[in-house]
């Protein structure tokens, strides 16, 4: 018996599977959580402060900062980025 998957990628199994898109938005998200957390622990931020300056709950950071969870809205990045004196930059490619 062949194994149809032997020679592919990573990426053809998880389009041929369906799941591409939901790993690559749930990658994203993971790594704008790091970078976020990052940039705070450059700049010495709380969490409390972080949330101040973008002018949002604590719990509201918190669900941005979890990289499990991978809704967040284009806005609430923004904020982010503007909080920790970034910019964000979003394409498609």
């Amino acid at each position: 018996m062949k194994n149809p998957h032997l020679g592919s990628s990573f990426d053809d199994f998880l389009k041929d599977e369906g799941l591409h898109d939901e790993a690559q938005a749930h990658a994203i998200k993971r790594v704008l959580a790091w970078q976020i957390e990052q940039a705070m622990t450059e700049q010495s931020l709380s969490k409390t402060e972080m949330a101040k300056r973008m002018n949002t709950s604590r719990a509201q950071l918190d669900r941005l900062l979890d990289p499990q969870n991978d809704k967040v809205q284009l806005d609430t990045l923004q904020r982010a980025a503007s909080a920790l004196g970034r910019k964000l930059h979003v394409e498609l490619a």
